[in-house]
């Protein structure tokens, strides 16, 4: 059931959702319309709604199910980032499992929380991610956490850091431009300037840096970044 967008307008946070639970849908909605920062720009029931959502102009930010009723959240995450380049998407559900978490993350997901976040909360993390974080909840990031332990393989003695880094290639031209400013201390604003690009482009830049290195902040993303020489001299 497509909503139609407020009347406001501003800098508001523009926030679309696919919820098939009608509790979890309301509770978002009212959690959203209570917010003095955010716009309610589209609800939908079903996957094929949520697909149909993205014929509209652009949210900043869609939360997401993944147990849909016709099909899976999984292929409104792809063709969201497909259509809305910019929007972040935050998975809310109760699938916790590492198998959907992984399938989120590469997806393209920025965000995933379990369905047991306050109003509050929720819209917190609704802000950090349209500022370029990526919220997760506790459970899912030690999920991920171990996932990536397990999964890395063991340095033989004298192996420089590099070797063991992920190819420098899996980051774009554009990510690695945006990476050096971030490093050289440049804001989101700033960057958006010397790009000639929006401040919201520039925010996804940001987090798909931020998901290729694994990290959450820039201190992180500088470190990391420079450990796999991925930064010029």
């Amino acid at each position: 059931m497509p909503s139609s967008p407020s009347p406001d307008s501003g800098t508001c946070i523009r926030v679309a959702i696919v919820e098939d639970d009608a509790h979890f849908q309301a509770s978002f909605i009212r959690a959203i319309k209570a917010a003095p920062d955010m716009q309610l720009v589209g609800v939908a029931d079903t996957r094929a709604e949520g697909l149909a959502l993205l014929d509209a102009s652009p949210a900043d930010v869609l939360l997401v199910d993944l147990g849909l009723p016709d099909g899976s959240g999984i292929d409104v995450i792809r063709a969201t980032l497909a259509r809305w380049p910019e929007c972040g998407v935050m998975v809310s559900t109760t699938f916790g499992d590492e198998t959907h978490v992984m399938q989120s993350i590469e997806a393209g997901a920025a965000g995933y929380l379990i369905k047991d976040s306050t109003p509050g909360r929720m819209t917190d993390e609704i802000r950090s991610l349209a500022a370029g974080g990526s919220p997760i909840s506790p459970m899912i990031a030690r999920q991920v956490l171990q996932r990536f332990r397990h999964a890395a393989p063991a340095a033989a003695p004298g192996t420089p850091a590099t070797a063991m880094a992920a190819n420098p290639s899996t980051l774009s031209a554009r990510e690695r431009e945006v990476l050096g400013f971030i490093t050289r201390g440049f804001t989101a604003d700033e960057i958006a300037a010397l790009m000639q690009v929006s401040h919201h482009t520039v925010l996804t830049f940001v987090r798909r840096i931020y998901s290729k290195l694994k990290v959450s902040s820039r201190a992180e993303a500088i470190y990391e970044a420079r450990s796999r020489g991925l930064l010029a001299d």
